[in-house]
């Protein structure tokens, strides 16, 4: 069967990536598909930095903005829901442009990883549950770091669900999640993959990036919109999106609006290095590197000519 081609644009938060798959798209007749395990939800547009119109040039953007952040999600929906995009897209003659942040979705996707079925014990997730009420996140992930890094490398504190659904499946099973997903790969994946990232030598580039963005998240409203979710007990996953936690201490009253801020900026660094750490294992990404002095037009032009010197699209 011949392999459906996919640009596949991915790396850290604030890296440029959605910039990047735009240009691509508009180059390639291209159209977008979102590998953001938060954009999906609705509503949650500030914290999670959706594409506006503007940014997304008239460039159709799928599997965003989609799912209630009342109801549960998972790697396998995804999968389901992104190769009903990418066939989609074809179909009209178009190239899909895989973008997004979240390992995990992009690669399991692109690799056409097909999940068991997961155990599933109420009593087992109480406890793990009791337990992060008691010692924390941060605690738990620890210990799922010991067990399986590839899967906590993934994931940041503020995934509480997911930290503790992979800690039931190894006590469960004995296996670990990351053991499972490599069990689960049953046949070729339908793609032709052409992977790109944008890379930082200055690093400290990157975090002026990132605390740039908090400031205009900030400045377009985030505090409202983080106060809206959190005072919602019911949206449980939108409270694990960074940008609402780490904002509850100042909205409570316990913590100055300074010290929420600074907070944001430290997890959102967190997060980009273990972005960075999971993606640093994909021998296939071509990587471009991003320099203070280098404009999107710029960037884009390297991309094109990495894609262009490589034969991917000859004869399509």
């Amino acid at each position: 069967m011949e392999k459906i081609p996919v640009i596949a644009v991915v790396g850290p938060t604030a890296s440029g990536k959605t910039s990047l798959a735009v240009e691509i798209a508009k180059r390639y007749n291209g159209e977008v598909i979102s590998a953001d395990s938060m954009q999906i939800y609705k509503g949650m547009d500030i914290a999670t930095a959706k594409p506006t119109a503007e940014e997304m040039q008239g460039i159709p953007h799928h599997l965003i903005d989609f799912v209630s952040p009342y109801e549960k999600y998972s790697v396998a929906r995804y999968i389901d829901d992104a190769t009903k995009a990418v066939d989609d897209i074809r179909c009209r003659g178009k190239l899909p442009v895989l973008c997004g942040g979240t390992g995990l979705y992009a690669e399991s996707f692109l690799n056409n990883i097909r999940f068991e079925e997961e155990p599933d014990n109420a009593q087992m997730r109480m406890q793990l549950t009791r337990r992060l009420e008691k010692e924390g996140a941060e605690k738990l992930l620890e210990e799922l770091r010991e067990i399986d890094p590839g899967t906590a490398d993934g994931l940041h504190p503020n995934n509480a669900g997911r930290i503790i659904r992979a800690l039931e499946v190894y006590y469960l099973t004995g296996e670990t999640a990351t053991q499972r997903r490599l069990r689960s790969v049953s046949e070729p994946s339908r793609y032709d993959i052409f992977w790109l990232a944008l890379s930082f030598p200055d690093r400290e580039f990157l975090y002026d990036r990132i605390n740039q963005r908090v400031d205009i998240m900030l400045q377009n409203g985030l505090e409202e919109e983080a106060r809206e979710f959190l005072k919602n007990e019911q949206a449980d996953t939108a409270a694990q999106a960074i940008g609402y936690k780490e904002l509850r201490g100042w909205l409570d009253g316990t913590i100055s609006r300074e010290e929420a801020v600074e907070n944001l900026k430290r997890e959102t660094r967190r997060y980009a290095k273990r972005q960075i750490t999971w993606f640093k294992r994909n021998n296939n990404i071509h990587y471009i590197e991003r320099n203070p002095a280098d404009s999107s037009q710029q960037i884009a032009e390297k991309a094109f000519s990495l894609i262009d010197q490589s034969g991917f699209l000859k004869g399509v």
